[in-house]
This record gives C-alpha cells, sequence and structure tokens, in this order.
C-alpha cells in the first residue's frame, strides 16, 4: 500500500526577500508540495507525484520529503529540464511572486508517466489550478488522475489557486471548473472566486461550487475565516488571533492540515477549524515551509488563541 494523500503538482524552490533591499533566503515552495509537507507535519502518510531536474534544487527537494517522511518514490527526475525557481518580495500590498519556471521538468511530465496504482491506492489525491497551469500535459495529467481515483473510490481534493499570470482567464475558468466537476473536496477563495465565479459572497460561491459536484466545498475569506459548505449544512469558522508576517503558503497549509485532518475525523467543520489554526500560524513566519506548524503548535493553539 501506498500513502494516504497523494499530492500532484510542480515543487519550485523559494527565495523569500523578507526586508526590501535585503538578502533572499532560500527555502522550498510549490502548492502541492507545500500541502504535502503540512499534511506530513499534522502526522498524516504523504507522498509526491511530480518531476525534478536533476540539479542541486532538485536533490534539496528529495532532501526535504525525506526529512518530513514524504513518499517521492513516484518522482520522476528529468536530466533534461530544471526545477523551477521563484523570488518572493515584500510590500505595503503585501507578498509579490516572480518565477521562473519556463520549461520545468514538472511541467514536462505526460499523462502517460502518471502512475496509476499510486493514485488507486491513496485515500485521497489533491492538485490545484496550478498543477494544471503549468502545461497542457500537466492538464492533462491531473484530469487523469481525478478519473483514476474516482473509479478505483479514492477521495479527490483540488483547489482553485488561481494564477493569471500562468494561463488566460477563459482557460483558467473551463479548465478549473472541469476539474471541479471531478472533485469531492473544493477548496476556493473570495479572491480566486471573484474571477472564476463572478461572485465575493462567500455563500453564493459556495452554491456556485456545490451545483458543480463537490460534496465539500470551503471558501477561504483570510481573517473573517471560512465558510465551510456541504449539501446540508454550511458554517463559518472563525479564523484564530495571529500575528501575520508573511501569507506565503497559508492556504497551501490549510490544505494539508484539512485533509490530515478529514482523513482522521471524517467531519469537515472539525477539520476546516483545524486547518485555519495551522494556516493562520503559517502566516507567522517568513517562507512557505519553515513556519508550517506541527501537530502539537495546532493543537496548543485550537485552546489558547481559538
Amino acid at each position: 500500500m501506498g500513502p494516504e494523500i497523494v499530492c500532484i503538482g510542480e515543487p519550485m524552490v523559494e527565495l523569500n526577500q523578507p526586508k526590501q533591499g535585503g538578502d533572499f533566503h532560500p527555502g522550498h515552495g510549490g502548492d502541492a508540495s507545500n500541502c504535502a509537507v503540512a499534511a506530513a507535519r499534522q502526522g498524516a502518510s504523504v507522498g509526491m507525484i511530480t518531476a525534478l531536474g536533476a540539479d542541486s534544487f532538485g536533490q534539496s527537494f528529495f532532501d526535504l520529503w525525506q526529512a518530513e517522511g514524504i513518499d517521492a518514490s513516484a518522482v520522476k527526475i528529468d536530466p533534461s529540464a530544471p526545477t523551477g525557481i521563484y523570488f518572493v518580495t515584500h510590500g505595503p500590498d503585501g507578498h509579490v511572486f516572480s518565477y521562473r519556471r519556463a520549461g520545468s521538468a514538472a511541467s514536462r511530465l505526460t499523462p502517460e508517466e502518471l502512475p496509476l496504482d499510486y493514485v488507486r491506492n491513496a485515500r485521497v489525491i489533491h492538485a490545484s489550478g496550478i498543477s494544471q497551469a503549468i502545461s497542457s500535459a500537466a492538464t492533462d495529467l491531473v484530469f487523469l488522475a481525478m478519473r483514476t481515483a474516482r473509479s478505483a473510490g479514492t477521495l479527490v481534493s483540488y483547489d482553485t489557486n488561481l494564477r493569471l499570470r500562468l494561463w488566460p482567464i477563459d482557460r483558467a475558468r473551463a479548465t478549473i471548473h472541469a476539474a471541479a466537476g471531478l472533485s469531492d473536496i473544493l477548496k476556493t477563495s473570495s479572491e480566486d472566486a471573484k474571477e472564476l465565479a463572478g461572485t465575493t459572497e462567500p455563500d453564493r460561491i459556495a452554491d456556485f461550487y456545490l451545483r458543480l459536484g463537490p460534496k465539500i466545498v470551503i471558501v477561504t475569506m483570510g481573517a473573517e475565516g471560512a465558510l465551510v459548505a456541504t449539501p446540508s449544512q454550511r458554517v463559518t469558522v472563525p479564523a484564530i488571533a495571529v500575528k501575520p508576517v508573511d501569507a506565503t503558503g497559508a492556504g497551501d497549509t490549510f490544505d494539508g492540515a484539512f485533509l490530515s485532518e478529514y482523513l482522521r475525523e471524517g467531519d469537515p467543520f472539525a477539520a476546516a477549524r483545524y486547518a485555519n489554526a495551522a494556516a493562520g500560524l503559517a502566516t507567522e513566519g517568513y517562507g512557505a515551509v519553515a513556519p508550517m506548524p506541527r501537530r502539537a503548535a495546532v493543537e496548543a493553539a485550537l485552546v489558547g488563541r481559538g
């Protein structure tokens, strides 16, 4: 048997500049890998499907995943393509991303290379709009993974994670909404939904996506918490009190923490409360991975700051 949670997408080396004009601090990012790390830090069994370059950046991800207990047996090494990189700067309007990912190893992975049994043996697979936006091959690979998962009874989790620098809105909307129709769990944000669904009103967003097919829809709203909706119930889960400095990776932390807790307890509302706390704690340090909390810290925050 393989890992319970399988994340599909592009890992990217992160260079984060906490202070304007200062040094860039190296780290790890990419939403699928971030989700995997967040879930592993909550005690879940996690694996990755992706490709990395045969370079020092790629090796650093293998080292990270080994340290975090994440299975990398389904990760391909592409000797002819690089591992992607992104830069994070900070200003009065928050964090800004700049990418160097064209032609990356992950973007060249094809549907024919998807390890089907690895998908079938998972309890849940997770992908995102970014997982699909990096190339047409990546789009098709994620769709194949979703259909394979559904036929095997594996849950499908999807985060809209809209990045309009990667693809035009019409293509993004069509692809993301087709993926939503294949998903059991869908997370979006009020910001994404403004472009994708034409509204920022949380209940209308939830209604829109529930009609597409997911059984659980989560709308994150930053400091206002998250709306969790099923066909029969919906609850707004408040955010915990934090002192945020960098929101990089917070949404991915939510994804990983939610999936870990949902598989443990089977309650989407309790899982969202847990994930909200984890995501909040992840904003109190710089970088995507370094400030991601482990279970003990999340549980303490739920008692002390919830």
